[in-house]
């Protein structure tokens, strides 16, 4: 495997150990990336690391503090921080297992891939696959990686498993603070029937590649513009045919004329269809008429 182990351990589950490897599964995405340019002579702005009363500083000068009061650090070395003690830096040990519809999508942050170490390894590692697997659970425990302790889920994903770091609970908003203020009405049938309607039309398989960061490609084309006009500044169109200044809406009409554009309109005969009989058996009594 040509790509570098981000965490390499064991997971435990009870007296089973199992040597594994994690790597990340995502990667950075398209981006345009901006440097800071001292206009007059077109030159890049550097930063240095400047000590008050002392100017610029070297790299191995420099060291991390805690500030224990205002204008009070400890410092400490790399090398201590690297040596604290803590299991779960080279052991994730399963301590729970839940449904996956238990953990809120809030908490999750980051996936990454779990392979087995070695070959040694492998049939540990798909007897727990699999287990996850049947009984539709997720292993929960605790790891630490990169100077914190993660709370991480376990599950099967094709032939491996991906571990997702979770966020603590501290860490995610309580969401009634931001719901408090929407009304606990009930939408009429109607209206919520068009909407099931429109959803239903425009349902289809998940392929992600289809989707890509429209704002990097705009971007680009506007660098690419300002390059042929030699700097001449070119401002957007800011008229983005949004429509505003009114709140009142007639949701039924956007409704249905959102049916239409998305081809709604062109099934709805389909159910009037058995009522199109009758110009049929009109046909059959034409040759009765041209004998008489």
């Amino acid at each position: 495997m040509a790509a570098r182990a981000y965490w390499q351990g064991q997971i435990r589950l009870a007296l089973v150990s199992i040597p594994v490897e994690i790597y990340s599964a995502t990667k950075s995405g398209a981006a345009v990336s901006f440097k800071q340019i001292h206009e007059p002579s077109g030159q890049p702005i550097h930063y240095d690391k400047v000590v008050t009363g002392v100017g610029p500083v070297d790299a191995d000068e420099i060291m991390k503090g805690y500030e224990v009061s205002k204008g009070e650090y400890v410092l400490l070395e790399q090398d201590e921080i690297d040596a604290v003690k803590l299991e779960s830096k080279k052991t994730l040990e399963l301590t729970q297992f839940v449904d996956a519809s238990e953990i809120d999508v809030l908490y999750y942050e980051k996936p990454y891939f779990v392979v087995p170490a070695d070959d040694l390894a492998e049939e540990a590692f798909i007897v727990l696959r699999e287990a996850l697997k049947r009984t539709k659970k997720v292993g929960l425990g605790q790891l630490a990686m990169r100077g914190r302790e993660y709370v991480v889920s376990l599950k099967p994903c094709g032939r491996g498993m991906v571990l997702e770091t979770l966020r603590y609970a501290d860490e995610v908003h309580k969401a009634q603070g931001y719901f408090r203020e929407i009304p606990d009405d009930k939408p009429s049938e109607e209206l919520l029937e068009l909407a099931e309607a429109l959803i239903e039309k425009r349902s289809a398989d998940f392929h992600p590649q289809e989707f890509h960061d429209r704002y990097v490609d705009a971007l680009k084309d506007l660098i690419e513009r300002k390059r042929k006009a030699n700097g001449k500044k070119i401002i957007e169109d800011k008229d983005t045919g949004a429509k505003t200044g009114s709140n009142v809406v007639d949701l039924m009409a956007a409704l249905k004329k959102s049916m239409e554009k998305s081809g709604g309109a062109e099934k709805a005969p389909a159910k009037k269809a058995p009522a199109k009989r009758a110009p049929a058996k009109t046909v059959a009594k034409t040759p009765a008429k041209k004998r008489a």
